[in-house]
């Protein structure tokens, strides 16, 4: 059994997944950061659960009914790249938290290296450039107010939010003095964008978010991990999407969240120019988002290496997460003085 279950969730999952207890099986899916997701088999069937990180309860990205009414709504909104939802328990006496079921969607999903006994070539990783950012596009471009989208975000003052949001999480989670993040966290806040872009974003969107119809020519099946998702500026997510989009020049401790290093990616200039031409979308600003998403990633590595530090994370890769607090900091405050992506 999966370390802090109990007898109540296999009853749980017995009645409402109409299968035998007896026959359940419970397994974790490893390489996440964040929310921990497991798969449940039984009677040739499969489903994924999800739920917070065992432990302290912390932030809202943890929110598993949150999540699970997104993807609702993106379903009602005619959003197919998700997997199914089928049902949220709020009972926190079941597992000690909040957790949601979800359809298990089959199909290959790219972590940040070449899979085993496979060599993908460069053509593959041109089309699953392209085809990743056509899903984004989707995304941002979805009707907002029909489909109940709209009410799950704020959009009015959306970036200042953000500014002032991530960057009172970095220092809360601050455990040494780092300069570039100082400095980086004062120049967003004095450079916040007067023009405002309104759309449904994802917050967390890349490879390893993706699930794949296969390994020679990827059609886009599934987009995973809706926790972070929200009605706001789609530049904010284009911003992440460029701060995880490690280039072969770029820092090797980058390069631990997207195989889109590979040889035929597009290069970070080439994604910008990409979403330009099919977007109606101001990018002028756009090293202002790119910087935004650097610092994201950067205090969610700090928040997690925190917990790791105080012992709540035992997963030894985290130790590794002050590196790329660093590495985040350095290369967007480099990007400001050069104003290169």
């Amino acid at each position: 059994m999966i370390q802090g279950t109990n007898p109540s969730l296999l009853e749980y999952l017995s009645d409402h997944l109409h299968v035998p207890a007896s026959d359940i099986q419970l397994h974790s899916f490893k390489g996440g950061f964040s929310n921990l997701t497991f798969g449940i088999e039984s009677q040739g069937k499969k489903w994924v659960l999800r739920r917070p990180p065992l432990g302290k309860k912390i932030s809202k990205a943890h929110d598993m009914v949150r999540e699970f009414r997104i993807l609702e709504a993106l379903e009602r909104a005619g959003y197919n790249k998700i997997p199914k939802p089928i049902l949220c328990c709020e009972d926190e006496s079941i597992w000690d938290a909040p957790f949601f079921i979800m359809e298990h969607v089959e199909g290959p999903i790219l972590r940040n290296k070449m899979p085993d006994g496979q060599h993908l070539s460069p053509h593959f990783f041109q089309q699953l450039s392209a085809k990743s950012l056509d899903v984004m596009l989707e995304l941002h471009q979805l009707e907002l107010e029909k489909s109940g989208l709209g009410n799950l975000g704020k959009p009015e003052g959306f970036v200042t939010r953000q500014v002032l949001g991530w960057s009172e999480r970095y220092f809360k989670a601050e455990t040494e003095e780092i300069l570039d993040m100082n400095h980086l966290a004062a120049w967003l806040q004095e450079h916040i964008p007067m023009e405002e872009h309104v759309g449904f974003i994802h917050n967390d969107f890349k490879y390893d978010n993706l699930v794949l119809s296969n390994l020679d020519q990827p059609e886009i099946k599934a987009v995973l991990d809706w926790e972070m998702a929200t009605v706001g500026d789609p530049l904010m997510d284009l911003g992440t999407v460029l701060a995880y989009w490690a280039e072969a020049k770029d820092p090797e401790i980058l390069k631990m969240f997207n195989l889109s290093y590979a040889e035929g990616n597009f290069t970070r200039a080439e994604v910008i120019e990409y979403y330009a031409q099919r977007s109606s979308l101001n990018l002028d600003k756009i090293h202002f988002y790119y910087a935004f998403g650097l610092f994201k990633v950067g205090v969610i590595a700090q928040q997690i290496y925190q917990r790791h530090v105080q012992g709540f994370a035992p997963d030894p890769r985290f130790a590794a997460l002050i590196h790329v607090v660093k590495a985040c900091g350095k290369l967007a405050v480099q990007s400001i003085l050069t104003h290169r992506i």
